[in-house]
């Protein structure tokens, strides 16, 4: 049993709070550790902390700030099987599953060592008559990231890499179910040369993440989960006068037209949809198959189910581990166990031959599903992929546009015009045509559409940096060393 508590001003702090929660290894159903669970007093003890640096982080010139989180990309991937291993330890995810999560974390430290540049204004000169004008970017203050527990390392450096490079102080408050990454995370980046106090952890649960929204010190607050905290983190924070981000939930769609690479296709829809167990807001949960070839699909999603190895994420022969808790296998299973009633067919149930041990669920696949069903209206976040039948591109757009959630969507064709149609036409924020999980590098920016974004800027990327700063104008005007009798001297950079 190992012990999880705060990271305050550089170290880490024990808890005084006397609440915790437990951490289960998701392979076994054993609990493994315990996390501390933050009061009021110590989530404003890390804000304090983050106050208090933040004038000379915020004065630290943009060459040091670039130099740290150089040094800390060199930290993280040094140290990315670690990292990776603490991943499955607590997430269950299989080793190539965190190592990958880790590449794309990596990919916005590189984003944001590039700060220099991207911190850069605009200036006019002779706006009006000895008058020039300029603008400049500025940090917030002290910002906070609240993170989940599927992607424990790649979504907090979704937030910090970019709030720390533009000059804010960062608090994170991690999922309570894999904490370990982020108090890691804290480690390397003051290896990396980070003054203390810029980048602080606090553990816990609504206690900690409502302190976070109502503290009048924290300026933005940034957020990843599902769609009705989404929206409450969103309502809260800017009812407290902060700027809000926050990712919420996905019914992500992959319409597949008759003229598709159908094998491309199947293997596609089989990596997207029970990849990290299903585990992800860009998993794809539902295909849209056109009438003609729906029977062909079907079948080869079906033949592939059985080649998915399922089991312990530290058996390098695993390619999907188990899901996070006992509690929320059992909730996707409902989904399964309900949709023949609702009159689906379960083609395959994940729930036969699952490993009793752990909280295991086998890909599951469910044809013939409609809307006003569970399986289909409801976002499920485990392995269970549901067919519906359309008659026509027409008509799977549609099924697209009207859905609640907009965060990713597919299609797979041959025929260029029909797939830039479709770019133009779908009423989603990250369309992939002829890539299932069309998920942005690190230099644009990753956000849906609808019930899956509440807030005007997307995460990470050019939006990152809009959303952790904000804009001055200044219009300047200096005096004529002609005319005036002032000594203005000779402006000296240092």
């Amino acid at each position: 049993m190992y012990r999880i508590d705060h990271w305050i001003d550089g170290h880490t702090v024990a808890s005084t709070s006397g609440r915790n929660g437990n951490i289960f290894d998701p392979a076994t159903g054993q609990v493994q550790g315990t996390v501390a669970f933050a009061d009021v007093s110590e989530v404003d003890k890390a804000v304090a902390n983050a106050k208090a640096a933040l004038p000379a982080w915020r004065a630290t010139n943009l060459s040091r700030r670039a130099e740290i989180m150089f040094n800390m990309r060199e930290l993280v991937s040094a140290n990315r099987k670690e990292i990776a291993a603490l991943l499955t330890k607590e997430h269950g995810k299989v080793t190539a599953d965190a190592l990958g999560e880790l590449a794309r974390g990596l990919e916005n430290i590189e984003y944001a060592c590039g700060i220099p540049n991207l911190l850069k204004g605009g200036y006019s000169e002779q706006a009006s008559a000895g008058v020039d004008v300029y603008n400049i970017r500025q940090p917030l203050g002290v910002v906070a990231g609240i993170t989940p527990f599927n992607f424990p390392a790649m979504v907090p450096m979704w937030m910090f890499a970019n709030a720390v490079a533009c000059g804010n102080t960062f608090i994170l408050k991690p999922s309570e179910k894999d904490p370990s990454a982020a108090m890691l995370i804290a480690e390397l980046l003051k290896q990396a040369g980070l003054p203390d106090g810029v980048f602080n952890v606090v553990h816990g649960d609504k206690v900690a993440v409502d302190r976070l929204l109502d503290h009048p010190d924290i300026a933005a607050v940034s957020f990843v989960g599902s769609t009705p905290i989404a929206r409450y983190i969103y309502e809260t924070g800017t009812k407290n006068g902060k700027r809000v981000q926050a990712l919420g939930g996905a019914k992500n769609h992959m319409l597949v037209l008759p003229d598709a690479d159908l094998d491309m296709a199947a293997d596609a829809l089989v990596s997207a949809a029970y990849g990290s167990a299903g585990e992800r807001c860009m998993a794809i949960s539902v295909v849209l198959a056109v009438d003609t070839i729906a029977d062909d699909l079907v079948g080869k999603v079906q033949s592939r189910i059985p080649n998915v190895v399922v089991g312990n994420g530290n058996d390098p022969s695993s390619e999907m581990g188990p899901l996070i808790t006992g509690e929320h296998r059992d909730k996707v299973a409902s989904y399964v166990a309900g949709a023949a009633g609702e009159g689906a067919e379960v083609v395959v149930d994940g729930r036969d031959g699952a490993p009793t041990a752990g909280f295991f669920l086998k890909p599951s696949l469910i044809d013939h599903a409609k809307p006003g069903m569970k399986c289909y209206d409801d976002e499920i976040f485990g392995p269970v992929l549901t067919v519906v039948r359309v008659k026509s591109y027409e008509e799977g757009l549609q099924l697209i546009n009207d859905n609640q959630f907009g965060n990713g969507t597919a299609i797979f064709t041959r025929d260029g015009g029909v797939a830039r149609q479709f770019q133009f036409d779908v009423n989603v924020g990250m369309v992939g045509i002829n890539v299932p999980i069309p998920v942005p590098v690190s230099y644009y920016s990753f956000g849906g559409w609808k019930a899956s974004l509440f807030g005007d800027l997307h995460m990470y990327g050019p939006d990152g940096i809009q959303f952790y700063t904000r804009s001055k104008v200044v219009t300047s005007r200096w005096p004529d060393p002609r005319t005036s009798k002032v000594d203005l001297g000779f402006p000296q950079n240092r």
